[in-house]
């Protein structure tokens, strides 16, 4: 027995540098892309900013139907007309998804008017853009229930039925924010800490689930509206992503069922960094780049 276990502990390290060799090998082979043509795509926020651009992303790469949720109907009913008008089947309905029974009563009536969601992109976020000590408990709570919370909602509202039939996709538009935060936004950086861990533990949790999937996207600041009057200190160096880019990449992750996308790549040089240098130099890197004052004209959205 003692031999057995002395033999699984050499080759766990030789197992693991095969798979890491494997999937790198694999990354640069070109893959098989999902076909969309029968997918029901539902997105959360999807009238405006990121989620606008996926839904017209999603359409134009050959979706069966657009699902639109939000809590503004004027912005879901022009992203719907637009879509409609591109020959794509799109409906839109009104959805706060921090309300847990909303959610559930609007996922019903979905599969009712609707059917089956296939692929289901929570996008859905708020930004209060505060410190701490300047946050009130309402925008604070607000700022987790649906960044965070609302994941848990719509999720289990319907991955089951995804389970059922044994063919789906859970999608969670995060932020590098989540793997290494800034001052000035402390509800949205701990809110996408919390979305990421919950797709971490998802993703692993379906491993042994035919044929659903996840892809968690992970942008550098997006020039979207929820973002506007955020400062980068060296924009030539670190411009802000355009949403329509990250649209498309993320409906490409998508169709190649992968599991985390960094936008840019350079990111992970960024995550990579973080874990191994020490505080002091993590704390300049900060002071350098700005980020302790990049909030200072961000007004927030809530």
């Amino acid at each position: 027995m003692e031999l057995k276990s002395a033999c699984r502990m050499f080759l766990f390290p030789v197992q693991m540098l095969y798979y890491i060799v494997r999937a790198s090998l694999f990354s640069l082979l070109p893959s098989r892309r999902k076909d969309l043509t029968k997918e029901v795509i539902l997105i959360t926020g999807g009238g405006r900013g990121i989620g606008r651009h996926l839904a017209k992303e999603f359409a134009k790469q050959g979706a069966r139907k657009v699902i639109l949720w939000g809590r503004t109907e004027k912005c879901l009913k022009e992203t719907a007309e637009e879509i409609s008008l591109s020959g794509t089947e799109c409906h839109y309905f009104l959805c706060d998804v921090a309300n847990r029974e909303e959610v559930y009563k609007q996922a019903m009536v979905v599969r009712e008017k609707v059917g089956d969601v296939t692929i289901l992109v929570n996008n859905a976020a708020v930004v209060h853009g505060k410190s701490l000590m300047d946050s009130d408990d309402d925008s604070l709570l607000k700022s987790q229930h649906i960044n965070a919370m609302g994941q848990f909602w719509t999720t289990k509202a319907f991955l089951p039925r995804m389970l059922e039939l044994q063919h789906g996709h859970v999608v969670c538009i995060n932020s590098i924010l989540s793997q290494s935060a800034i001052p000035g936004a402390i509800d949205y950086c701990t809110s996408k800490a919390a979305s990421l861990a919950f797709m971490e533990s998802l993703t692993l949790g379906l491993l042994d689930c035919p044929g659903v999937g996840c892809t968690t996207v992970l942008p550098f600041h997006t020039n979207t509206e929820m973002f506007q009057g955020l400062r980068v200190r060296f924009p030539q160096l670190f411009p802000p992503l355009k949403p329509e880019v990250v649209a498309q990449r993320t409906v490409d992750a998508v169709r190649a069922e992968k599991a985390f996308l960094y936008l840019p790549w350079t990111m992970h040089a960024l995550v990579i960094l973080k874990s191994f240098m020490p505080q002091v130099a993590l704390e300049e890197i900060h002071k350098f780049s700005g980020s302790y004052t990049c909030m200072n004209t961000f007004k927030g959205r809530i």
